[in-house]
C-alpha cells in the first residue's frame, strides 16, 4: 500500500477499491493500562529504539525535506486543482532523496561526504511531508472556494498566515493521540507501514531501490517534455494541441461541446493508475451518463420563474454543464463521504471513549523511559493554544467570524481531528472531506446566512484534522524504525514554513482570478463540492433550478443506495460502482475521467499479467509522471508571470530610464 492511496483521493478522502474499508470495522486492540502501558512501552524503547545511536534530525535531512516538499507542493497544488485530492508524498520524497543523495556523494565526494542515515531519511520525509501534503490542501478546497464565492483574492500575509496556523494546529493537536494511537494500542497506519519498509530497502542497498529511483526520473522527465511541448512548444508555438476531440454530435452540437475529447496529458492516465480500477471505471461510467445522456436531456428542460436556464446551450461546454451537474455531483460525495464516516459509529466510539487514555498521565514520570524522547504535553499546550488562537484572530479580524464562533471551530476541530486520526489509523482513509462537511452543516445552523464563515470555519477543521493524521502516519514510520519522535515532530515542524513559502505565491500565480476556477484548465472539482455546500446552506434551496434541485435530492440517494449495496452484497463489491468516483465524474470534464480510466486500466492489466513488476513500477513511473508534467506546468506558469510582470513594469523601465 502506497502513501499515495491515503491522502485525500477525490475530494480529499482516499477512496480506491479499498474505499470499503470505511464499512469493514477493525479487530479492536485490547486496552492496555497501567503498568502495562509501561510494559509496552519499555520493550520498544529496549528492543527497537535507535535514534540515541544514530544522526537523525540534521541540517542537510530537514534542507533535503524541505527543498524536496516545496516543489511537490506545487505538484499537489496543480494535481488539486485539475482533479480535487491531493498526493502523499512520504514514500516519492523517500526514493528522491535516495537519488539525488547518491547522485551527490558520486559526483561530489569532498563536500558530500557521507550516505545519510536511516532515521535521518525518515526525518527527511517527515519534514518533505509536512511541506508538501498539509501546508496545500487548503489551497485547492477552501481558499479556492472562498475565492468562487467572494471574486477576490485574500491577502498575501491573510493567506499565509491562515496556512501556517492550520497546519500547526494540526501538528500539535497530534501530540497526546501519538503515543495512545501507536504506542499503546498499535494501530496499523498501514502508510506510515509502507513508508517505514521503502526506507529499509533503500538501506538495504539493494539493486530494487536503484532502479525505482531510475523509472521515476525518467518518468519525471517524460511527464515534463509532455507538458513544455503542449504548453510552450518550440518558439512559443505548442508542438500539438492540448486535447484531441471526439468525432461526432448529440442534439446537433459537437461531442466536443459536451466534453468528450481526449486530454493530451500524462497526469490524469499517471493518476489512474494510482487511485485503482474501481474508482478508474466508475469514473467512466458516471462521466458517460452525466455527459453523454443526463446532461442533453437538461439542456431541454425550460427556464425557471426568474428566467435561468439549467444549461444554457448558447454558451455550451464544460463550465455551462458543470454549473448544473455539481449539485448532483456534489450530493453524491457528501451524502456517501458522511453516510460511509457514520458507518464508523465503533470508530468514533473508540475515539472519544479514549479520551481519557490520551491524556493518561504516567504515575512515575521520574522513571518513564521515555520522557526524553516523547514530545512534551507542555508543548501541546502551548502549540495548541497558540495555533488555536492564531486561527481565530484570522478569522475575526479577515474574515469577520465572532470569537465564540471561532472558538467553537477550534473545539470541533479537536475532537474531530481525533476522529479522522483513528480512521486513519484502523483503515488508512483520512476522511477529511466528512469532517469538513460536518461543520460547515454545524455553521450553517450557527451562522446560516454567512458563506465566509461557514467556508473558513470548516477550512479550521479540515486543513488541521489533515495535518493530524498525516504527522501520526509519519510517527508511526519512525515508531518502527527506532526513531525519536520529538526530533521527528520537529521537523515535520519545520517543513510547515517551508511549504508555505513555496505554495502561496504559486497559488496567486496559477490562480490569477476567480474566473479561471471551473474552468478546462482549473476545474477545481474540491471547491466547487465546498462553495456549493455554502450556497446552499446560506441561499436555501429554493434559489436552485428545479433540475439542479433534482439532481441533488438524487444524487443523495445514490450516496446512500451504493453504501448499502455493498453493506448488502459484500461478494461483489468490485461490480458496484464507487460512490466518490460517480460524484467526482459529475464535477469534473469527461476528458479527465476519460484518461484516469486509461490509467486504471493500464495498472489492472499490469497487475494480471506481470504483478512483480507493477509492485515494483506502478507507484513509482506513476508518481514521476505526475511531479514532471505538473512541476513543468507551474514552471510555464511563473515563467507566463513573469513575461506579464515584465511588461507590466516596462513603462516604468522606460519612464526612470532602467
Amino acid at each position: 500500500m502506497s502513501d499515495e492511496k491515503r491522502d485525500d483521493l477525490p475530494l480529499e478522502e482516499a477512496h480506491t477499491e479499498a474505499e470499503v474499508e470505511l464499512i469493514d470495522e477493525p479487530k479492536e486492540t485490547p486496552h492496555v493500562a497501567g503498568a502495562a502501558v509501561e510494559d509496552v512501552e519499555l520493550k520498544w524503547y529496549r528492543e527497537v529504539y535507535q535514534g540515541d545511536n544514530m544522526q537523525q534530525l540534521t541540517l542537510r535531512a530537514v534542507i533535503m525535506g524541505g527543498f524536496l516538499g516545496a516543489f511537490m507542493s506545487l505538484s499537489n497544488l496543480y494535481i488539486g486543482l485539475k482533479t480535487g485530492w491531493g498526493l502523499g508524498v512520504a514514500i516519492t520524497s523517500c526514493i528522491l532523496s535516495y537519488a539525488i543523495w547518491k547522485f551527490l556523494r558520486l559526483t561530489m565526494p569532498f563536500l558530500f561526504k557521507t550516505d545519510m542515515t536511516i532515521l535521518e531519511n525518515n526525518c527527511m520525509q517527515s519534514t518533505a511531508s509536512s511541506a508538501g501534503y498539509s501546508t496545500g490542501g487548503t489551497m485547492v478546497s477552501a481558499i479556492s472556494a472562498y475565492l468562487i464565492i467572494t471574486g477576490v483574492h485574500m491577502s498575501w500575509q491573510v493567506l499565509t498566515a491562515w496556512t501556517i496556523v492550520l497546519a500547526a494546529l494540526g501538528v500539535f493537536i497530534a501530540i497526546p493521540m501519538k503515543r495512545q494511537m501507536i504506542n499503546i494500542e498499535q494501530l496499523k497506519f498501514p502508510s506510515g507501514v509502507a513508508a517505514a519498509e521503502t526506507l529499509r530497502s533503500l538501506h538495504a542497498e539493494g539493486g530494487e531501490a536503484s532502479d525505482k529511483a531510475r523509472a521515476m526520473g525518467l518518468a519525471g522527465l517524460f511527464g515534463g517534455l509532455i507538458a513544455f511541448f503542449r504548453d510552450k512548444g518550440w518558439n512559443g508555438v505548442p508542438l500539438f494541441p492540448a486535447a484531441l476531440p471526439f468525432p461526432g454530435s448529440i442534439k446537433g452540437q459537437p461531442l466536443e461541446k459536451w466534453t468528450f475529447s481526449f486530454d493530451m496529458s500524462a497526469l490524469m492516465i499517471a493518476a489512474g493508475a494510482i487511485i485503482g480500477w474501481k474508482m478508474a471505471w466508475s469514473l467512466l461510467l458516471g462521466s458517460v451518463v452525466n455527459y453523454g445522456i443526463l446532461a442533453p436531456y437538461v439542456s431541454g428542460l425550460p427556464a425557471d420563474a426568474a428566467g435561468k436556464l439549467a444549461i444554457d446551450t448558447t454558451k455550451l461546454g464544460y463550465r455551462a454543464i458543470v454549473q448544473w451537474s455539481t449539485w448532483g455531483g456534489a450530493s453524491i460525495m457528501v451524502t456517501s463521504g458522511l453516510f460511509m464516516f457514520a458507518l464508523q459509529w465503533k470508530t468514533v466510539l473508540r475515539a472519544f471513549s479514549g479520551l481519557a487514555n490520551i491524556f493518561h498521565k504516567r504515575e512515575d514520570t521520574a522513571a518513564d523511559p521515555l520522557a526524553h524522547i516523547e514530545v512534551p504535553s507542555s508543548w501541546f499546550v502551548t502549540g495548541t493554544a497558540l495555533s488555536g488562537l492564531g486561527c481565530m484572530l484570522v478569522l475575526h479580524y479577515a474574515f469577520n467570524t465572532s470569537w465564540w464562533m471561532g472558538l467553537v471551530a477550534v473545539v470541533m476541530t479537536f475532537f474531530l481531528a481525533i476522529v479522522a486520526a483513528r480512521a486513519t489509523g484502523e483503515s488508512d482513509i483520512t476522511p477529511i472531506g466528512a469532517m469538513g462537511k460536518i461543520t460547515q452543516l454545524t455553521f450553517g445552523v450557527l451562522a446560516p446566512s454567512n458563506m465566509t464563515t461557514n467556508l473558513m470555519t470548516a477550512s479550521v477543521t479540515a486543513g488541521a484534522a489533515g495535518a493530524t493524521a498525516d504527522l501520526l502516519t509519519d510517527l508511526k514510520s519512525g515508531y518502527l524504525l527506532g526513531a525519536n519522535p520529538r526530533k521527528q515532530f520537529i521537523a515535520q515542524f519545520l517543513g510547515i514554513f517551508a511549504g508555505t513559502l513555496v505554495v502561496v505565491p504559486a497559488f496567486y500565480v496559477l490562480v490569477p482570478d476567480a474566473s479561471i476556477l471551473g474552468s478546462d484548465q482549473w476545474p477545481a472539482p474540491s471547491a466547487q463540492v465546498w462553495a456549493a455546500v455554502a450556497k446552499l446552506l446560506s441561499n436555501g434551496i429554493h434559489s436552485l433550478h428545479p433540475a439542479a434541485r433534482n439532481g441533488m435530492f438524487i444524487g443523495a440517494a445514490v450516496g446512500i443506495i451504493i453504501p448499502l449495496l455493498e453493506l448488502a452484497f459484500p461478494k461483489h463489491r468490485k461490480y458496484i460502482p464507487s460512490a466518490m468516483g460517480l460524484g467526482l465524474s459529475m464535477v469534473i470534464g469527461f476528458y479527465n475521467s476519460f484518461s484516469m480510466f486509461i490509467g486504471g486500466l493500464i495498472a489492472m492489466i499490469l497487475e494480471k499479467k506481470a504483478k512483480a513488476t507493477a509492485e515494483k513500477y506502478i507507484i513509482p513511473v506513476a508518481s514521476g509522471v505526475i511531479a514532471g508534467e505538473s512541476l513543468m506546468g507551474v514552471g510555464v506558469a511563473l515563467y507566463d508571470a513573469r513575461a506579464m510582470f515584465n511588461a507590466f513594469t516596462a513603462p516604468l523601465k522606460s519612464l526612470f530610464g532602467k
